[in-house]
Order: C-alpha cells, then structure tokens, then sequence
C-alpha cells in the first residue's frame, strides 16, 4: 500500500477517540463497508471510518470507470458521448474527495492533531487527481469535437439530398468543398499523414480513422473514410486540400457554417459517409 494511503488511514483514525483499530481492521474496513460498519456497531471502529470506507469504495468504482475510458486501450473513437460523460464526472469526483481530503488534513494540521509535514501525500494526491482530470476533460473535449464533425456531415449531407439543385452552387461553396477524385485506399493515408508531417513538422490531426462509436449512434457508415481536424480555408486545410486533389482522392472539405452555427471545420477524406444498412453492411 502506498504512502499516501496509509496516511489517509491514519488520519481517519485520528478523528475520533479510542478504542483505536489496528492496522488489520483499518485495511479490511476500507475495503468492505459492510465489515465496516460491523466493527463500528461493535465500538472496535470509530464511526468515521464507515464513512471513509463508503468512500473508498465509490472511489474503487470511479477508478473502473477511468480503467476503461481514460486509461484502457479504448481509442477516442470508440468512446461513446456517454461513456465520455461518465469519464469525466468519475474524474471530477476523485478530484473532490481528495480536495475534501486535503482541507480535513489541513485543520487537523492547525489543531496540532498533525505536523505540517503530513500534508504531502495528499497534497500529491490531489496533483494527480487534477491531472487526472484534465486529461479526461482533454480526451471529453476530442470525443465533443468528433461529435460536432459527425453531426455537420449529417446535417449538411441531408440538406444537399433535399435542396433543390438550383441552391447547391450558390450556397455549397460557403459550406463545403467536395472533390470527386478516383478513390481512396488506406495504404494512401501514411502518405498523407508523412508529407504532412514533413510539411508542418507535426502528426496529422486525424480526429476519425474510419468506424466510430459516434457515426455508428448518427447511423453513418464511415468505414474507409477519415476526417482530418483542419480547417479547410486555414494553411493546413489549404495544403491538404492540394495534396488530395494532386492524389485524386476524394474528400469533402466542410467550413462547419452547418444550419447557421459553426459544427467543428475538418476534411473529410473518402466518399461521404452513407447510411448504415441493415445487417452492417
């Protein structure tokens, strides 16, 4: 067990009188609220260690939630925007207990219940929870992103299949640029991603590599495609732009002016994405 747990353990067991548990029951307890709340009826626990077992126990579930979407092998876009949602508040909840840890160690430090010193371990771990915490608002944030760009497809694609085609060469410039090409193969896209990076001396932002949790809940097909977080009118949206239509691979290059709100801007490489048939296919 780390320091900074066994220092949580015993600050719990400083907030009340003796009878105080050993070592044992401490750890058992923080483990099992209901063994716990045995040895608090029998006068063996302090009452405050129930609550701190009840504690650790929603923390153990937070942690889980964490192990499958922030620190598991689940790429971004197989995420769905619940799963991503239940990632950061499982985040922003580990950050509160350990703020509410930090603030009780703080007053027992100015009642003189404990030295100064002891305040590092959960002041380390409060460091850590908030990065924890940012991290899944950063990969919340990607997910939210993914989203917007998927949902701008949809929308603009529904509207081009309804519109009238006298609207689509006054309006489509202002809202995407769609190149026909020959066709798009996925040896083709580390070419893209290695001339782009020599280029701006950076990865290339792809944001979707074909099939995602979020076009699969919109009911797109987006098997062999890929979308790239650039904005089109922007150098890099520029430069990519060229590059396919160099290549003659087809993309569509959505400006996110998408039902008059602005729908996260990308490049959409491959042919639009279709509905999903039944059967997957």
């Amino acid at each position: 067990m780390s320091w900074s747990a066994l220092m949580a353990i015993f600050v719990s067991a400083l907030l009340d009188q003796p009878p105080r548990p050993t070592p044992a029951e401490l750890l058992r307890g923080r483990g099992d609220p209901a063994h716990t709340g045995a040895l608090v009826e029998a006068g063996v626990l302090p009452r405050v260690s129930l609550q701190a077992a009840r504690e650790a126990e929603a923390d153990e579930e937070d942690v889980r939630v964490l192990e499958r979407t922030l620190y598991g092998n689940l790429a971004v876009e197989d995420l769905t925007e619940e799963q991503a949602e239940a990632m950061l508040a499982a985040a922003t909840r580990r950050l509160e207990r350990r703020q509410a840890r930090v603030d009780e160690a703080k007053r027992r430090v100015e009642e003189g219940v404990l030295a100064r010193l002891a305040l590092t371990p959960f002041l380390e771990e409060l460091d850590r929870s908030r990065r924890e915490l940012d991290a899944a608002a950063s990969r919340a944030r990607l997910l939210r992103d993914l989203a917007a760009m998927a949902r701008a497809e949809q929308e603009l694609l529904a509207k081009l299949d309804q519109t009238p085609p006298a609207w689509i060469p006054v309006l489509l410039p202002a809202l995407a640029e769609r190149f026909e090409g020959r066709g798009f193969q996925w040896s083709q896209l580390q070419d893209i991603a290695e001339a782009f990076a020599q280029r701006f001396g950076k990865p290339l932002p792809v944001s979707a590599r074909g099939d995602t949790a979020v076009h699969r809940a919109l009911g797109f097909d987006h098997r062999g495609r890929v979308d790239v977080a650039v904005d089109p009118d922007q150098p890099e949206g520029q430069w990519l732009r060229d590059f396919l239509r160099r290549a003659r691979i087809p993309f569509i290059a959505f400006r996110g002016f998408v039902a008059g709100k602005s729908t996260g801007p990308h490049v959409h490489i491959g042919p639009p994405s279709g509905a999903i048939r039944s059967g997957g296919g």
